[in-house]
This record gives structure tokens, C-alpha cells and sequence, in this order.
């Protein structure tokens, strides 16, 4: 059997916790823009959060935006150069709480980026307190009760969200198996696809593990997004070439 190469855009080791889903996600979005031609093209607005710790060991060009604003900077990059590849990288805290607007407003006006909000169901740089997509009953440093959906509201669905607006793809996979992982990168993929064509916006949001703010193993913390995470936030592409897709 093989080795597969480790692709040239991994210009270092990461900088993430053990067990962290960015790692696996980084790996497969090197290996896309490399397997597209795109490495060159490629910028990445990169979001306040621990996604942000790709600038060290990611290979292209990349903005620091700021906190929340991933979206927006990727929206002026795109539209000042559209030729290149764009791309925003955010966390669920830094896409769907202090970024709220800035990540519909892109979807509202259907730019012409692709989005990737990493999805761990917690504020994890700061210490793992309850995000806006927090589960019902989650433990966090500020719910150490659990989520009380009757004062703090239901999870946020993002793409619930967006499937009523006029988007060229939406998608949402998870990282618990080798399979999902595949799927996940099938879905960058057309979400790239989609941008270069001029579809319009698109999102992939990954349901990615934080073992070290859901006090589990990596082990445990997928199995916990395959049982518990994804009864809440089902996988699935949902958009495709601007067209709702049947379930």
C-alpha cells in the first residue's frame, strides 16, 4: 500500500489541540486546491478563533480579518479580484454569534465565496463557553448546568437559515468516520467548483470535535458527534447549483 503524499500547501506541523477536527479539515482542503490548480489562486480570509492558527502551517495567501468578519473581507477580496479563489474560514462562535450578520449578509447577496464554518458546538479559544450552536443539555464553562433552551433558545442551524435564500450550495458534513471525511472533502470540492463558475456563495459547514473543551478523548468526541451532534444538525448537501435539493 502507498503512502499518500502530504500535500505541498501543509508547509508545517499544526498548531491545534490533540484531536482537534481543523487539522483533518486543513489536510483536505490542501489536498483539493492542489487537485484543482488552485493553490496559487487561493486566499483565505481567516476568522479571530482557533481556526485562525492555520496561517502558520497553511501554505497560501491568507488575510487576517477581523473578529467575525471573515466573510466580509472575503467578500471585498472577491470582488476587487475575482479571478482568484476565495475563501472564508471561520469557527462556529466567530461565523454565527459576533459574525452573525456578516455570514448572512455574504449568503443574502449571494456573494461569489466559498465559506467554511467549522462547527464544534462551543467557543473553543476561549475557553469553551456555550456558542450559539450549543445543544440542549451541553455542558459548558457558562451553562455548567447544561443549555437551558427555554432561556438561551434552540441551537442555531445555519443552513436552515440560508436554504430559503437564493445560494449557489450548501452543505454540511462531519468528521466522526473515514467516510464522512470523504464526503467532506466531495464537498469542498463543488463548493469551490461552485465559486469558480460563479455560482454564487457557498458553505460547507464541517461538525468537527473539541475533546479538549468537551472534556472527552478524541475517540469519544467523535462518536459523540456521530450519536448525539448530528440527530441535531443532519448531514447532507441541501443546495446544489442554486437549487434546493429533495431530501
Amino acid at each position: 500500500m502507498a503512502e499518500k503524499r502530504t500535500p505541498a500547501l501543509l508547509i508545517e506541523d499544526n498548531r491545534y489541540c490533540p484531536g482537534c477536527g481543523h487539522g483533518i479539515i486543513n489536510r483536505v482542503l490542501a489536498e483539493v486546491l492542489e487537485e484543482m490548480g488552485l493553490a496559487e489562486e487561493a486566499v483565505i480570509s481567516l476568522a479571530v478563533g482557533c481556526g485562525g492558527l492555520m496561517m502558520y502551517s497553511f501554505g497560501t495567501d491568507w488575510i487576517q480579518a477581523p473578529h467575525g468578519r471573515a466573510a466580509a473581507v472575503a467578500t471585498g477580496f472577491k470582488r476587487v479580484r475575482p479571478k482568484n479563489c476565495v475563501i472564508a474560514y471561520q469557527g462556529d462562535g466567530d461565523a454565527l454569534a459576533i459574525g452573525f450578520s456578516e455570514t448572512m449578509y455574504a449568503a443574502i447577496r449571494n456573494e461569489n465565496i466559498t465559506a467554511i464554518i467549522v462547527n464544534n458546538g462551543i467557543y473553543g479559544m476561549t475557553g469553551g463557553q456555550m456558542a450559539p450552536t450549543t445543544l440542549p443539555g451541553q455542558k459548558t464553562a457558562t451553562s455548567p448546568k447544561g443549555r437551558d433552551a427555554d432561556t438561551t433558545g434552540l441551537p442555531l442551524d445555519v443552513i436552515a437559515f440560508m436554504k430559503e435564500r437564493k445560494v449557489g450550495y450548501l452543505a454540511r458534513g462531519s468528521l466522526h468516520s473515514a467516510r464522512e471525511i470523504n464526503r467532506v472533502k466531495k464537498y469542498i470540492r463543488a463548493a469551490i467548483e461552485n465559486q469558480m463558475n460563479g455560482g454564487g456563495y457557498a458553505l460547507v459547514e464541517i461538525l468537527s470535535p473539541c475533546p479538549t473543551n468537551w472534556y472527552m478523548t478524541p475517540e469519544a468526541a467523535m462518536k459523540h458527534i456521530e450519536n448525539t451532534v448530528e440527530t441535531v444538525y443532519p448531514l447532507g448537501e441541501f443546495v446544489k447549483n442554486g437549487e434546493k435539493v429533495d431530501a
